[in-house]
Formats: structure tokens, sequence, C-alpha cells
């Protein structure tokens, strides 16, 4: 019986619940006694349950003392302001607001890491420390703001510097900053050797780092089901194994003595995340049994690499690289063998090596492991990304092959960019073409009409739950029909996909106002037209990402127009990504200036510009639009384009980012209707929304467009009772997400 594997099961399951659930001292104690019962059974199941039973009872104990002894420092700091030093860690980078970066404080006599955002677009670098006062954030669960993917990681403070901070350059470079400016070399180098098509996937390939992929790429790879190859993992871990044994000549000492700085040093370089980690142990594993001359046990390796990263920081549980590193390996356990049985019974293959049989051999293994891996992971990704690419079998066939020559290429040019560059450049080059290849294959087959499905639909996630259950049918059937399972699921996904589509168009109007952090995206349907307003937030990209998925899971891939309020990247930041997916006819702009990039690249776009200097209606068959113009000498708030958006007995404003004398501004120049529906100004500030608004419109429902936990602390108490005061329904995307209106 595999002891430390069942342990390691009970040990997970804890941790799980600890961080998901909240589960008391009361499940552990439960834990212990089940586990006194089972043993008394002496069967092998009985013995395996209380192995689970103890672990998951440990896992309680170790996860509750985590919480309440580390992190008990911090805690009642949390949401309040803290002086204190951070040694950044890492190199910044850009944010909307300044810059980010790793660093990490001393609480109390004990150490934490943390994310801190500085608001100065003042590069930070490894060893410098700030001085000051800051606002933190725990990234917990029990937070007062909410927990966030941060604390997977090992990050358990987010921390906001105030604008007085002081920055201290730091005067060495300590050694545990030394995978740090390796990756920032070797990034460096990069981009230097690789012609500028093919940089960005070099980047993402060596060091995990996609901030060099440009976004229209990086869907691609999302919805051709090949996102995997450029988040650094096993697969990466294995390529770099594979040479460390094709050095050695597979010897056992010389591979052990090589192998394991390597692993160590790889994983410094890329940053520890949990996916290389998890690998690294098991890849270590294997080289210490070869080194030992020892038998070595997968689902054991995988349950000691999961029980060490657990036990050093059982938070990594929620990370999504870790779930699907482990979901990736678990899969392969449990299903290439048979499937790949089964392939080869299909094939009739037979004992001889001919080249045919290799071939079908070499076949059978890649789509086996595929398959085995996307059926551990669909759900995580169905949940985390919300997309599910249909096409990933096939592109994964069509591209895995070339990806280790790839990326032992990428390895060999910045070798020799580290001894002369023209040589590295040649390499570069010559790698360059089968990454071309790879990026024509992905953009090709996501292009495909039905090449993803997107889990926005509820339709969606019912076929998905409907698959798995025809799976387990499957499994546990005496006479497997296989065939008959690909047709249930194949018709499924039709029907749910004609559900998606047509259950919408049933509607007179329908407004949308996408949870997309703090920033703003409103889509308006009405009489078979669709016109988005504003599309931006905390990530470009991942607003973008919102607006996107909601539209392709209902089959819209075309807009009537997209309309800017004004040109702040949390609410058209995203635009000029999002016109990479989804096609608009006209752009309607207010014609104002812009500190930023933002008017520039959509000026620069496909799409037709309709620029408004002056007050515009738009007339489309039963919907009306008007359009105000901002104050072009005022703030960049104030130059905010007000919408009036108006059809049969319903009547909805968007204000932008306006303050109350942006909105009184506006009174003077019309007449607004009583509304339907406000779309509550600059996310609930409390200079905005004021009573003259709320007086002249009435609205019986408002919605306000914020992320949760912001910086801003928006809605303010003031905006809030203001529209309780007038009788408004409030609907906030920080609470309630994605909000939809029909009528």
């Amino acid at each position: 019986m595999r002891v430390l594997m069942w342990f390691t099961i009970g040990f997970a399951a804890a941790c799980a619940l600890s961080i998901y659930l909240g589960a008391g001292v009361w499940l552990c104690l439960f834990a212990i006694a089940g586990a006194a019962l089972l043993f008394v059974q002496k069967k092998p199941a009985a013995n395996a349950a209380a192995v689970i039973a103890i672990g998951l009872a440990v896992g309680i104990l170790w996860t509750t003392t985590y919480q309440y002894g580390y992190l008990n420092a911090v805690k009642k700091h949390d949401g309040k302001k803290f002086m204190m030093v951070a040694t950044v860690t890492d190199f910044s980078y850009d944010t909307s607001y300044g810059v980010a970066a790793d660093a990490r404080t001393e609480i109390e006599g004990e150490t934490y890491r943390l994310r801190i955002y500085y608001p100065h677009k003042v590069p930070l670098l490894p060893g410098d420390r700030i001085i000051g006062e800051f606002r933190i954030r725990l990234t917990t669960d029990d937070s007062l703001q909410g927990g966030t993917h941060h604390q997977g990681n090992g990050i358990f403070l987010l921390v906001y510097a105030d604008k007085e901070s002081a920055v201290v350059r730091g005067y060495h470079e300590p050694a545990d900053f030394f995978g740090a400016h390796v990756r920032r070399k070797i990034s460096q180098l990069i981009q230097d050797a690789f012609p500028e098509d093919t940089l960005g996937l070099a980047n993402a390939l060596l060091l995990g780092d996609s901030s060099l992929l440009d976004y229209e790429t990086d869907t691609d790879f999302k919805v051709s089901g090949i996102r995997h190859i450029i988040a650094v993992s096993g697969l990466h871990v294995s390529i770099i194994m594979s040479a460390v044994y094709l050095f050695s000549a597979r010897r056992r000492y010389l591979s052990a003595l090589i192998g394991i700085p390597v692993l160590f040093l790889f994983a410094c370089i890329v940053g520890f995340t949990p996916s290389v980690v998890r690998a690294c142990i098991m890849q270590g594993l294997i080289l210490l049994a070869l080194f030992f001359n020892k038998e070595y046990d997968p689902p054991t390796a995988l349950a000691f690499a999961v029980l060490t990263m657990l036990c050093i920081n059982p938070m990594v549980i929620i990370s999504v690289s870790f779930q699907l590193s482990c979901g990736c390996i678990v899969g392969i356990f449990l299903f290439y063998e048979r499937t790949n049985r089964y392939l080869l019974r299909l094939f009739k293959i037979q004992k001889d090596k001919t080249l045919k049989t290799q071939i079908i051999r070499w076949f059978s293994g890649s789509v086996s492991i595929t398959l085995s891996t996307t059926v551990a992971t669909m759900p995580l990704c169905a949940a985390y990304f919300g997309a599910i690419s249909i096409v990933g079998v096939l592109t994964n066939l069509l591209t895995l092959w070339v990806v280790s020559f790839i990326f032992c290429g990428i390895i060999l040019a910045c070798t020799l960019g580290f001894v002369w560059m023209p040589l590295a450049k040649a390499v570069a080059w010559g790698i360059s073409l089968p990454m071309r290849y790879v990026l024509f294959t992905a953009k090709n087959l996501a292009a495909l009409p039905f090449s993803a499905v997107y889990t926005d639909s509820v339709y969606i996630v019912l076929w998905l739950v409907l698959c798995y259950a025809l799976f387990a049918q499957l499994l546990i059937a005496k006479r497997k029909h296989p065939l008959l399972f690909l047709g249930c699921v194949a018709a499924g996904l039709v029907i749910s996909i004609s559900l998606s589509w047509l259950e919408p168009s049933g509607k007179n109007y329908r407004i949308t106002v996408f949870d997309v952090g703090q920033g703003q995206s409103i889509l308006i349907e009405c009489d078979q037209k669709r016109f988005l307003v504003d599309c931006g937030g905390d990530s470009e990209r991942v607003a973008a990402d919102t607006v996107s998925h909601h539209l392709l899971s209902r089959g819209i891939t075309r807009l009537d127009g997209v309309i800017a309020t004004h040109y702040d990247v949390d609410h058209a930041g995203g635009i000029p990504l999002l016109l990479t997916q989804i096609r608009s006819d006209m752009l309607y702009l207010p014609d104002v200036e812009d500190n930023g990039t933002v008017r520039d690249m959509l000026a620069a776009g496909e799409s037709s510009v309709y620029w408004i200097d002056r007050c515009t209606v738009l007339d489309f068959g039963k919907l009306r639009f008007t359009l105000f113009p901002g104050d072009r000498g005022n703030s960049e708030n104030e130059t905010s384009m007000c919408i009036l958006f108006q059809t049969e007995n319903c009547d909805i404003l968007i204000t932008g980012d306006r303050s109350e004398a942006g909105e009184k501004a506006l009174l003077e120049t019309v007449t607004l209707p009583e509304l339907e529906l406000l779309v509550v100004g600059h996310h609930g500030s409390s200079n905005s929304t004021g009573l003259e608004l709320l007086t002249a419109t009435k609205p019986k429902n408002a919605a306000i467009s914020v992320g949760k936990g912001n910086y801003y602390g928006h809605p303010t108490r003031d905006v809030l009772y203001r529209l309780e005061l007038f009788g408004c329904k409030i609907w906030r995307t920080d609470q309630s997400g994605t909000v939809v209106f029909r009528g």
C-alpha cells in the first residue's frame, strides 16, 4: 500500500477544505475518530481510508497552525496603514498607476513576501529598499477585502506605498537576487538575438514570461489549446532532463551530479513557480533513485512533491499552476495506459519495430497523453480561464513534437549570446522557423469556427457536466462504446451552442454591465444592434477577455459600434485588444487629447472612427443614442462623454468619470428623462452621482462597475447613501459579478 500517497491525499484535501471552506477543529477530531474505527477493520481498503483520515486530521491542524501562527502578526494590520521598510527582490514592471515589484519585509520577527505597488514611474531594482507608510492588504480569504490568487505563490501581503515613500538604492547584489538578475539577462539576450515576431514566444517558452507576447498571439494559444507550452511546467523540466541524460549518457552518478544542480538553477531562474517546483522535485527523485539504484514509484514521488510544497506553504493548494501541474500528472497516471492500449488495439499494432509501427506508436502515445491530461485539467481550465478548446488535441499533435527542439534551440542561442552575439542571432534565426510554424498553426486553428467554447454560457457548463457524467459511465461500464460516447458529446455540444445563441434573442433590450474589476464595460443590445461602451479595468487583457468570452459564447463576432467615454485605461485600455477578437463597424470616440496612447491605438485600427466633438444623436430603428461630449479644457475625468440610451419604455444614462460639476454641466445643456438605469459615475466616487443628477433623473436602478477591494474605497458611503435616499435598487459588480438587465 502506498502509505505516503494516501496520507498526502488526505493532507491536500484538508488544506483545500481549510482554505476554501474554513473547516474547523471539529472536522479534525471527526477524522481522527474515523481513522481509529477504520484501523479496527484490518482490511486494505479500510487501512487506506484510515491513512487518508489521518492525513486529513494532520493537514487541518497544520493549516490552522500556519494561518493563526505565521500569519497572525500581519492580520491585525489588514486594511490599515503601517510604517515599514520593504526590500525589493525582483525587477519592477509598469502598471496603470505606477510600478509593481515583488519584495520582502520583516514584521514582528517574521519575514513575509509581498507585492509592492509604488505610485511613481520609477524602475525598482532587486536590493532597493522602500521606506515609508504603506496601506496593507492581506491576500488570504479571511482578509477584510477578500482573498487573492497571490497567496498560492507565497505572497501574503499586497502593499500600496504612499506618494511620499522614499526609495533607497541597493549597493550590492546579494545571492538571493541571483535568479532575478539571470532572468533579466536571459530576457535581454532573447530580445537582442531573436527576430521581433518570435522573441515574445522565445521569452515565454524559456522563462514563462508572456509579457513580450502580444495579446492576439496569447489568445490564439489559449483558444487552440496549447497555452501550457508557454507556462513553464513539467514539459520544460522534462526537456531539460532529457538533455542532461543525453550529455551524461545516462550514467547514474554523473546524471545526478549534473541534473540536481541544473534543476535547482532552472527553478531559481524562473522564480520557483509552483508547477516548476513540483516537476523539479519529482525529477530530482528520479535522479536520486538512479544514484542509489532504488525503484522509482511515480505516484509516491508526486505525493512527496505535493506534501513537501504544502508543508512549506499550505496555501499553494489554491495556485492555478499547481493544480494544473498536478492534474496533468494524475491524468497520465489514471488514463494514459488504458487509452494507449485501446488505440494500439484499434490500429492492430504488432510487436515488430518497422517504421510504420513506430510512427503509429508515437501517434498513439501522443494522442493518449494529450487526452489524459485534457480529461484531468479541462474542468480547471473551464473554471479559471472560462474557455474550453475544442481543437486542443489536434493542435497539440501538430505542435508538441517540435517544441522540444525549439526549447533546446532557445537555450543554445542564449548560451551563445554570452559568448558572441552574431552566432546567437544565426541560431535564433534558424530556430525561429519552427517557431513560426507553431505560431501559424495556433493562429489558424484558433480562427476555425467553434475552435473553443466559453463558460459564460450556462448551457456550455451543463454540457461539460454531462460530458463528465457520460465519461464516468464509460469507465464503469463492462462493455465500453467510445464512439457512442463521442457521439453524445458532439450532439450535446451542438445543442448547447444553439441554446447559447438563441436564448438572449427574445428580449426587447439587454444591458450587460461586465465585472472587469476597477473599470467599466457595458454591452447594449436592442433591435438586433449591439454597442459596447468602454472596455477597461484592473488589467486590459482581463477586461478584453471578459467581454470577448461573453460575446463569443453567444456567437457574436461583430459589433455595430464601440463607444469610449474617455481614454483612461480603466475605461478604454482594453478596446484595442478586444478589437483583435471582435470586429466593430464603427468607433465613436471623444475628440479630446489623451495623455497616454489609447487614442492613437484606436485611431490606427481597422474600424472606421466617428469623432464626437458636439452633441450627437444616433438613431438605429427602435434605439437612440445621444452622445454628450465633455469639456475639452478641463481635467481628464471631465472630458468623459455621457451616453443616453433610449428605447421603448427604457432610458439609460452612462456618465463615465464625470464629477458633480460635470453632471451639472450636462444638466444645463439637456433635460434628462427619468431613468430605468443609471450607471453610477466614476465607479462610485464620492464626488460623482450628485443630488442634482439624481433629482433630475430619479433612477429606478443603479449599476456600479467597481473592483472588489479596490485601492480607492469605491463605492463610497456617501454615494450609497444618496442612491438609497432616492430609492434606487443598487447592483454592484464587486458583489454580484456581471449584471444583466433585460426588458
